[in-house]
């Protein structure tokens, strides 16, 4: 049986108000927020943008959610989670700074923003799940504690994965640092030697001591690094990280098992909303205002992530009149992540598209 995804066009310059209208109107014709009950708590699944960056959902669209969770008598938290790579979205504090001026602050969107910092051992939670790759997921405890998840996803193309949409806004973006590693490489970080200066913070703050500084340089024991990610956080020069390009064809089934992890629990507990609307080359984390590579879609919403990332994923290139992520990212198929997806239980590719007008 097919799956429900609904989706309201938006033509490339309207303006945000217009915009939000018809988000309401979507969120009231599809009904996809029933599945939301009286007196729960619902973290709201979002990507506040890296410095820079302007292609993440707007504050004024998350409001609209966020005054519908309200209504039905629900609470509602905006939340991320903090990234692998050197950023402003690295550690909690500057993380939510940045949110703040984007825009997503409680005035703004009539809820909390959240951050857990994942520096601390109660914030995250491992879940059982013995997949292929991950027979353990980390998580941030306060996706998997949470009532109920509404996944608001920027829909664009991506470095490792082809695109982004729902699925890795769920697998990716509810990880713990350590989680996100496990993801994205099956080694230890490197240390880039013509930016280390030996400093040493690297060495003070790794939890398993697999770090030591060797003729000035940082020098990682792989045997040793349980891949905490620590390293990479604390580093002032930007001279240890992933080498991203490793693990390229595992990534998406690592990713998928990540997103079954956190839906876990959550059966009849959440739902997603995509936003095809300034659809880009690369992530929201991208730390410039990356340009539009394919006209203005809209906004899709199903109770069913693999049905409405592949519904994204057809649209986008149907306006396109080619697979403009192949064409991206030719090293990437960016349909991996969708047939693994089923084939884990996650969801359905074949979708039923009903437009709201």
């Amino acid at each position: 049986m097919k799956s429900k995804v609904y989706l309201i066009r938006v033509t490339d310059g309207e303006g945000v108000p217009a915009v939000a209208v018809k988000l309401k109107r979507l969120l009231e014709e599809s009904r996809m927020l029933d599945f939301i009950r009286l007196g729960s708590k619902v973290a709201v699944k979002m990507h506040f943008g890296e410095e820079g960056n302007t292609g993440f959902v707007k504050p004024e669209y998350l409001r609209v959610i966020c005054e519908k969770i309200s209504a039905k008598g629900a609470k509602a938290f905006a939340a991320d989670t903090n990234t692998l790579y050197k950023g402003r979205r690295t550690n909690s504090a500057d993380h939510l700074a940045l949110a703040a001026e984007h825009g997503f602050t409680r005035n703004a969107i009539g809820a909390e923003v959240v951050v857990p910092d994942d520096t601390q051992k109660e914030n995250t939670m491992d879940v059982q799940i013995n997949q292929k790759f991950i027979k353990t997921a980390k998580l941030a405890r306060f996706f998997v504690d949470t009532d109920a998840i509404l996944d608001v996803s920027h829909f664009k193309g991506h470095i490792m994965t082809g695109f982004g949409g729902a699925l890795k806004n769920l697998g990716m973006g509810c990880a713990a640092r350590v989680g996100k590693l496990q993801q994205h490489a099956d080694v230890s970080p490197v240390v880039y030697l013509d930016r280390c200066t030996g400093c040493g913070e690297c060495e003070k703050a790794c939890p398993v001591k697999a770090i030591t500084i060797e003729n000035e340089k940082s020098v990682i024991n792989a045997a040793k690094c349980i891949g905490c990610a620590t390293c990479i956080a604390v580093c002032p020069f930007s001279a240890i990280d992933v080498p991203w390009e490793s693990g390229g064809a595992t990534i998406q089934d690592k990713m998928i098992e990540y997103a079954s992890a956190v839906m876990k629990n959550k059966k009849g507990k959440i739902g997603f909303l995509n936003f095809a609307i300034k659809i880009t080359k690369e992530c929201d984390c991208l730390a410039k205002d990356d340009p539009r590579v394919a006209p203005d879609i809209g906004i899709l919403a199903s109770i069913d992530p693999v049905s409405i990332d592949k519904a994204s994923f057809d649209l986008v290139n149907q306006a396109c009149s080619r697979d403009i992520f192949k064409e991206l990212h030719p090293e990437r198929d960016g349909t991996r992540q969708l047939k693994y997806a089923q084939e884990l239980g996650l969801g359905n590719l074949d979708y039923e598209l009903i437009e709201v007008k």
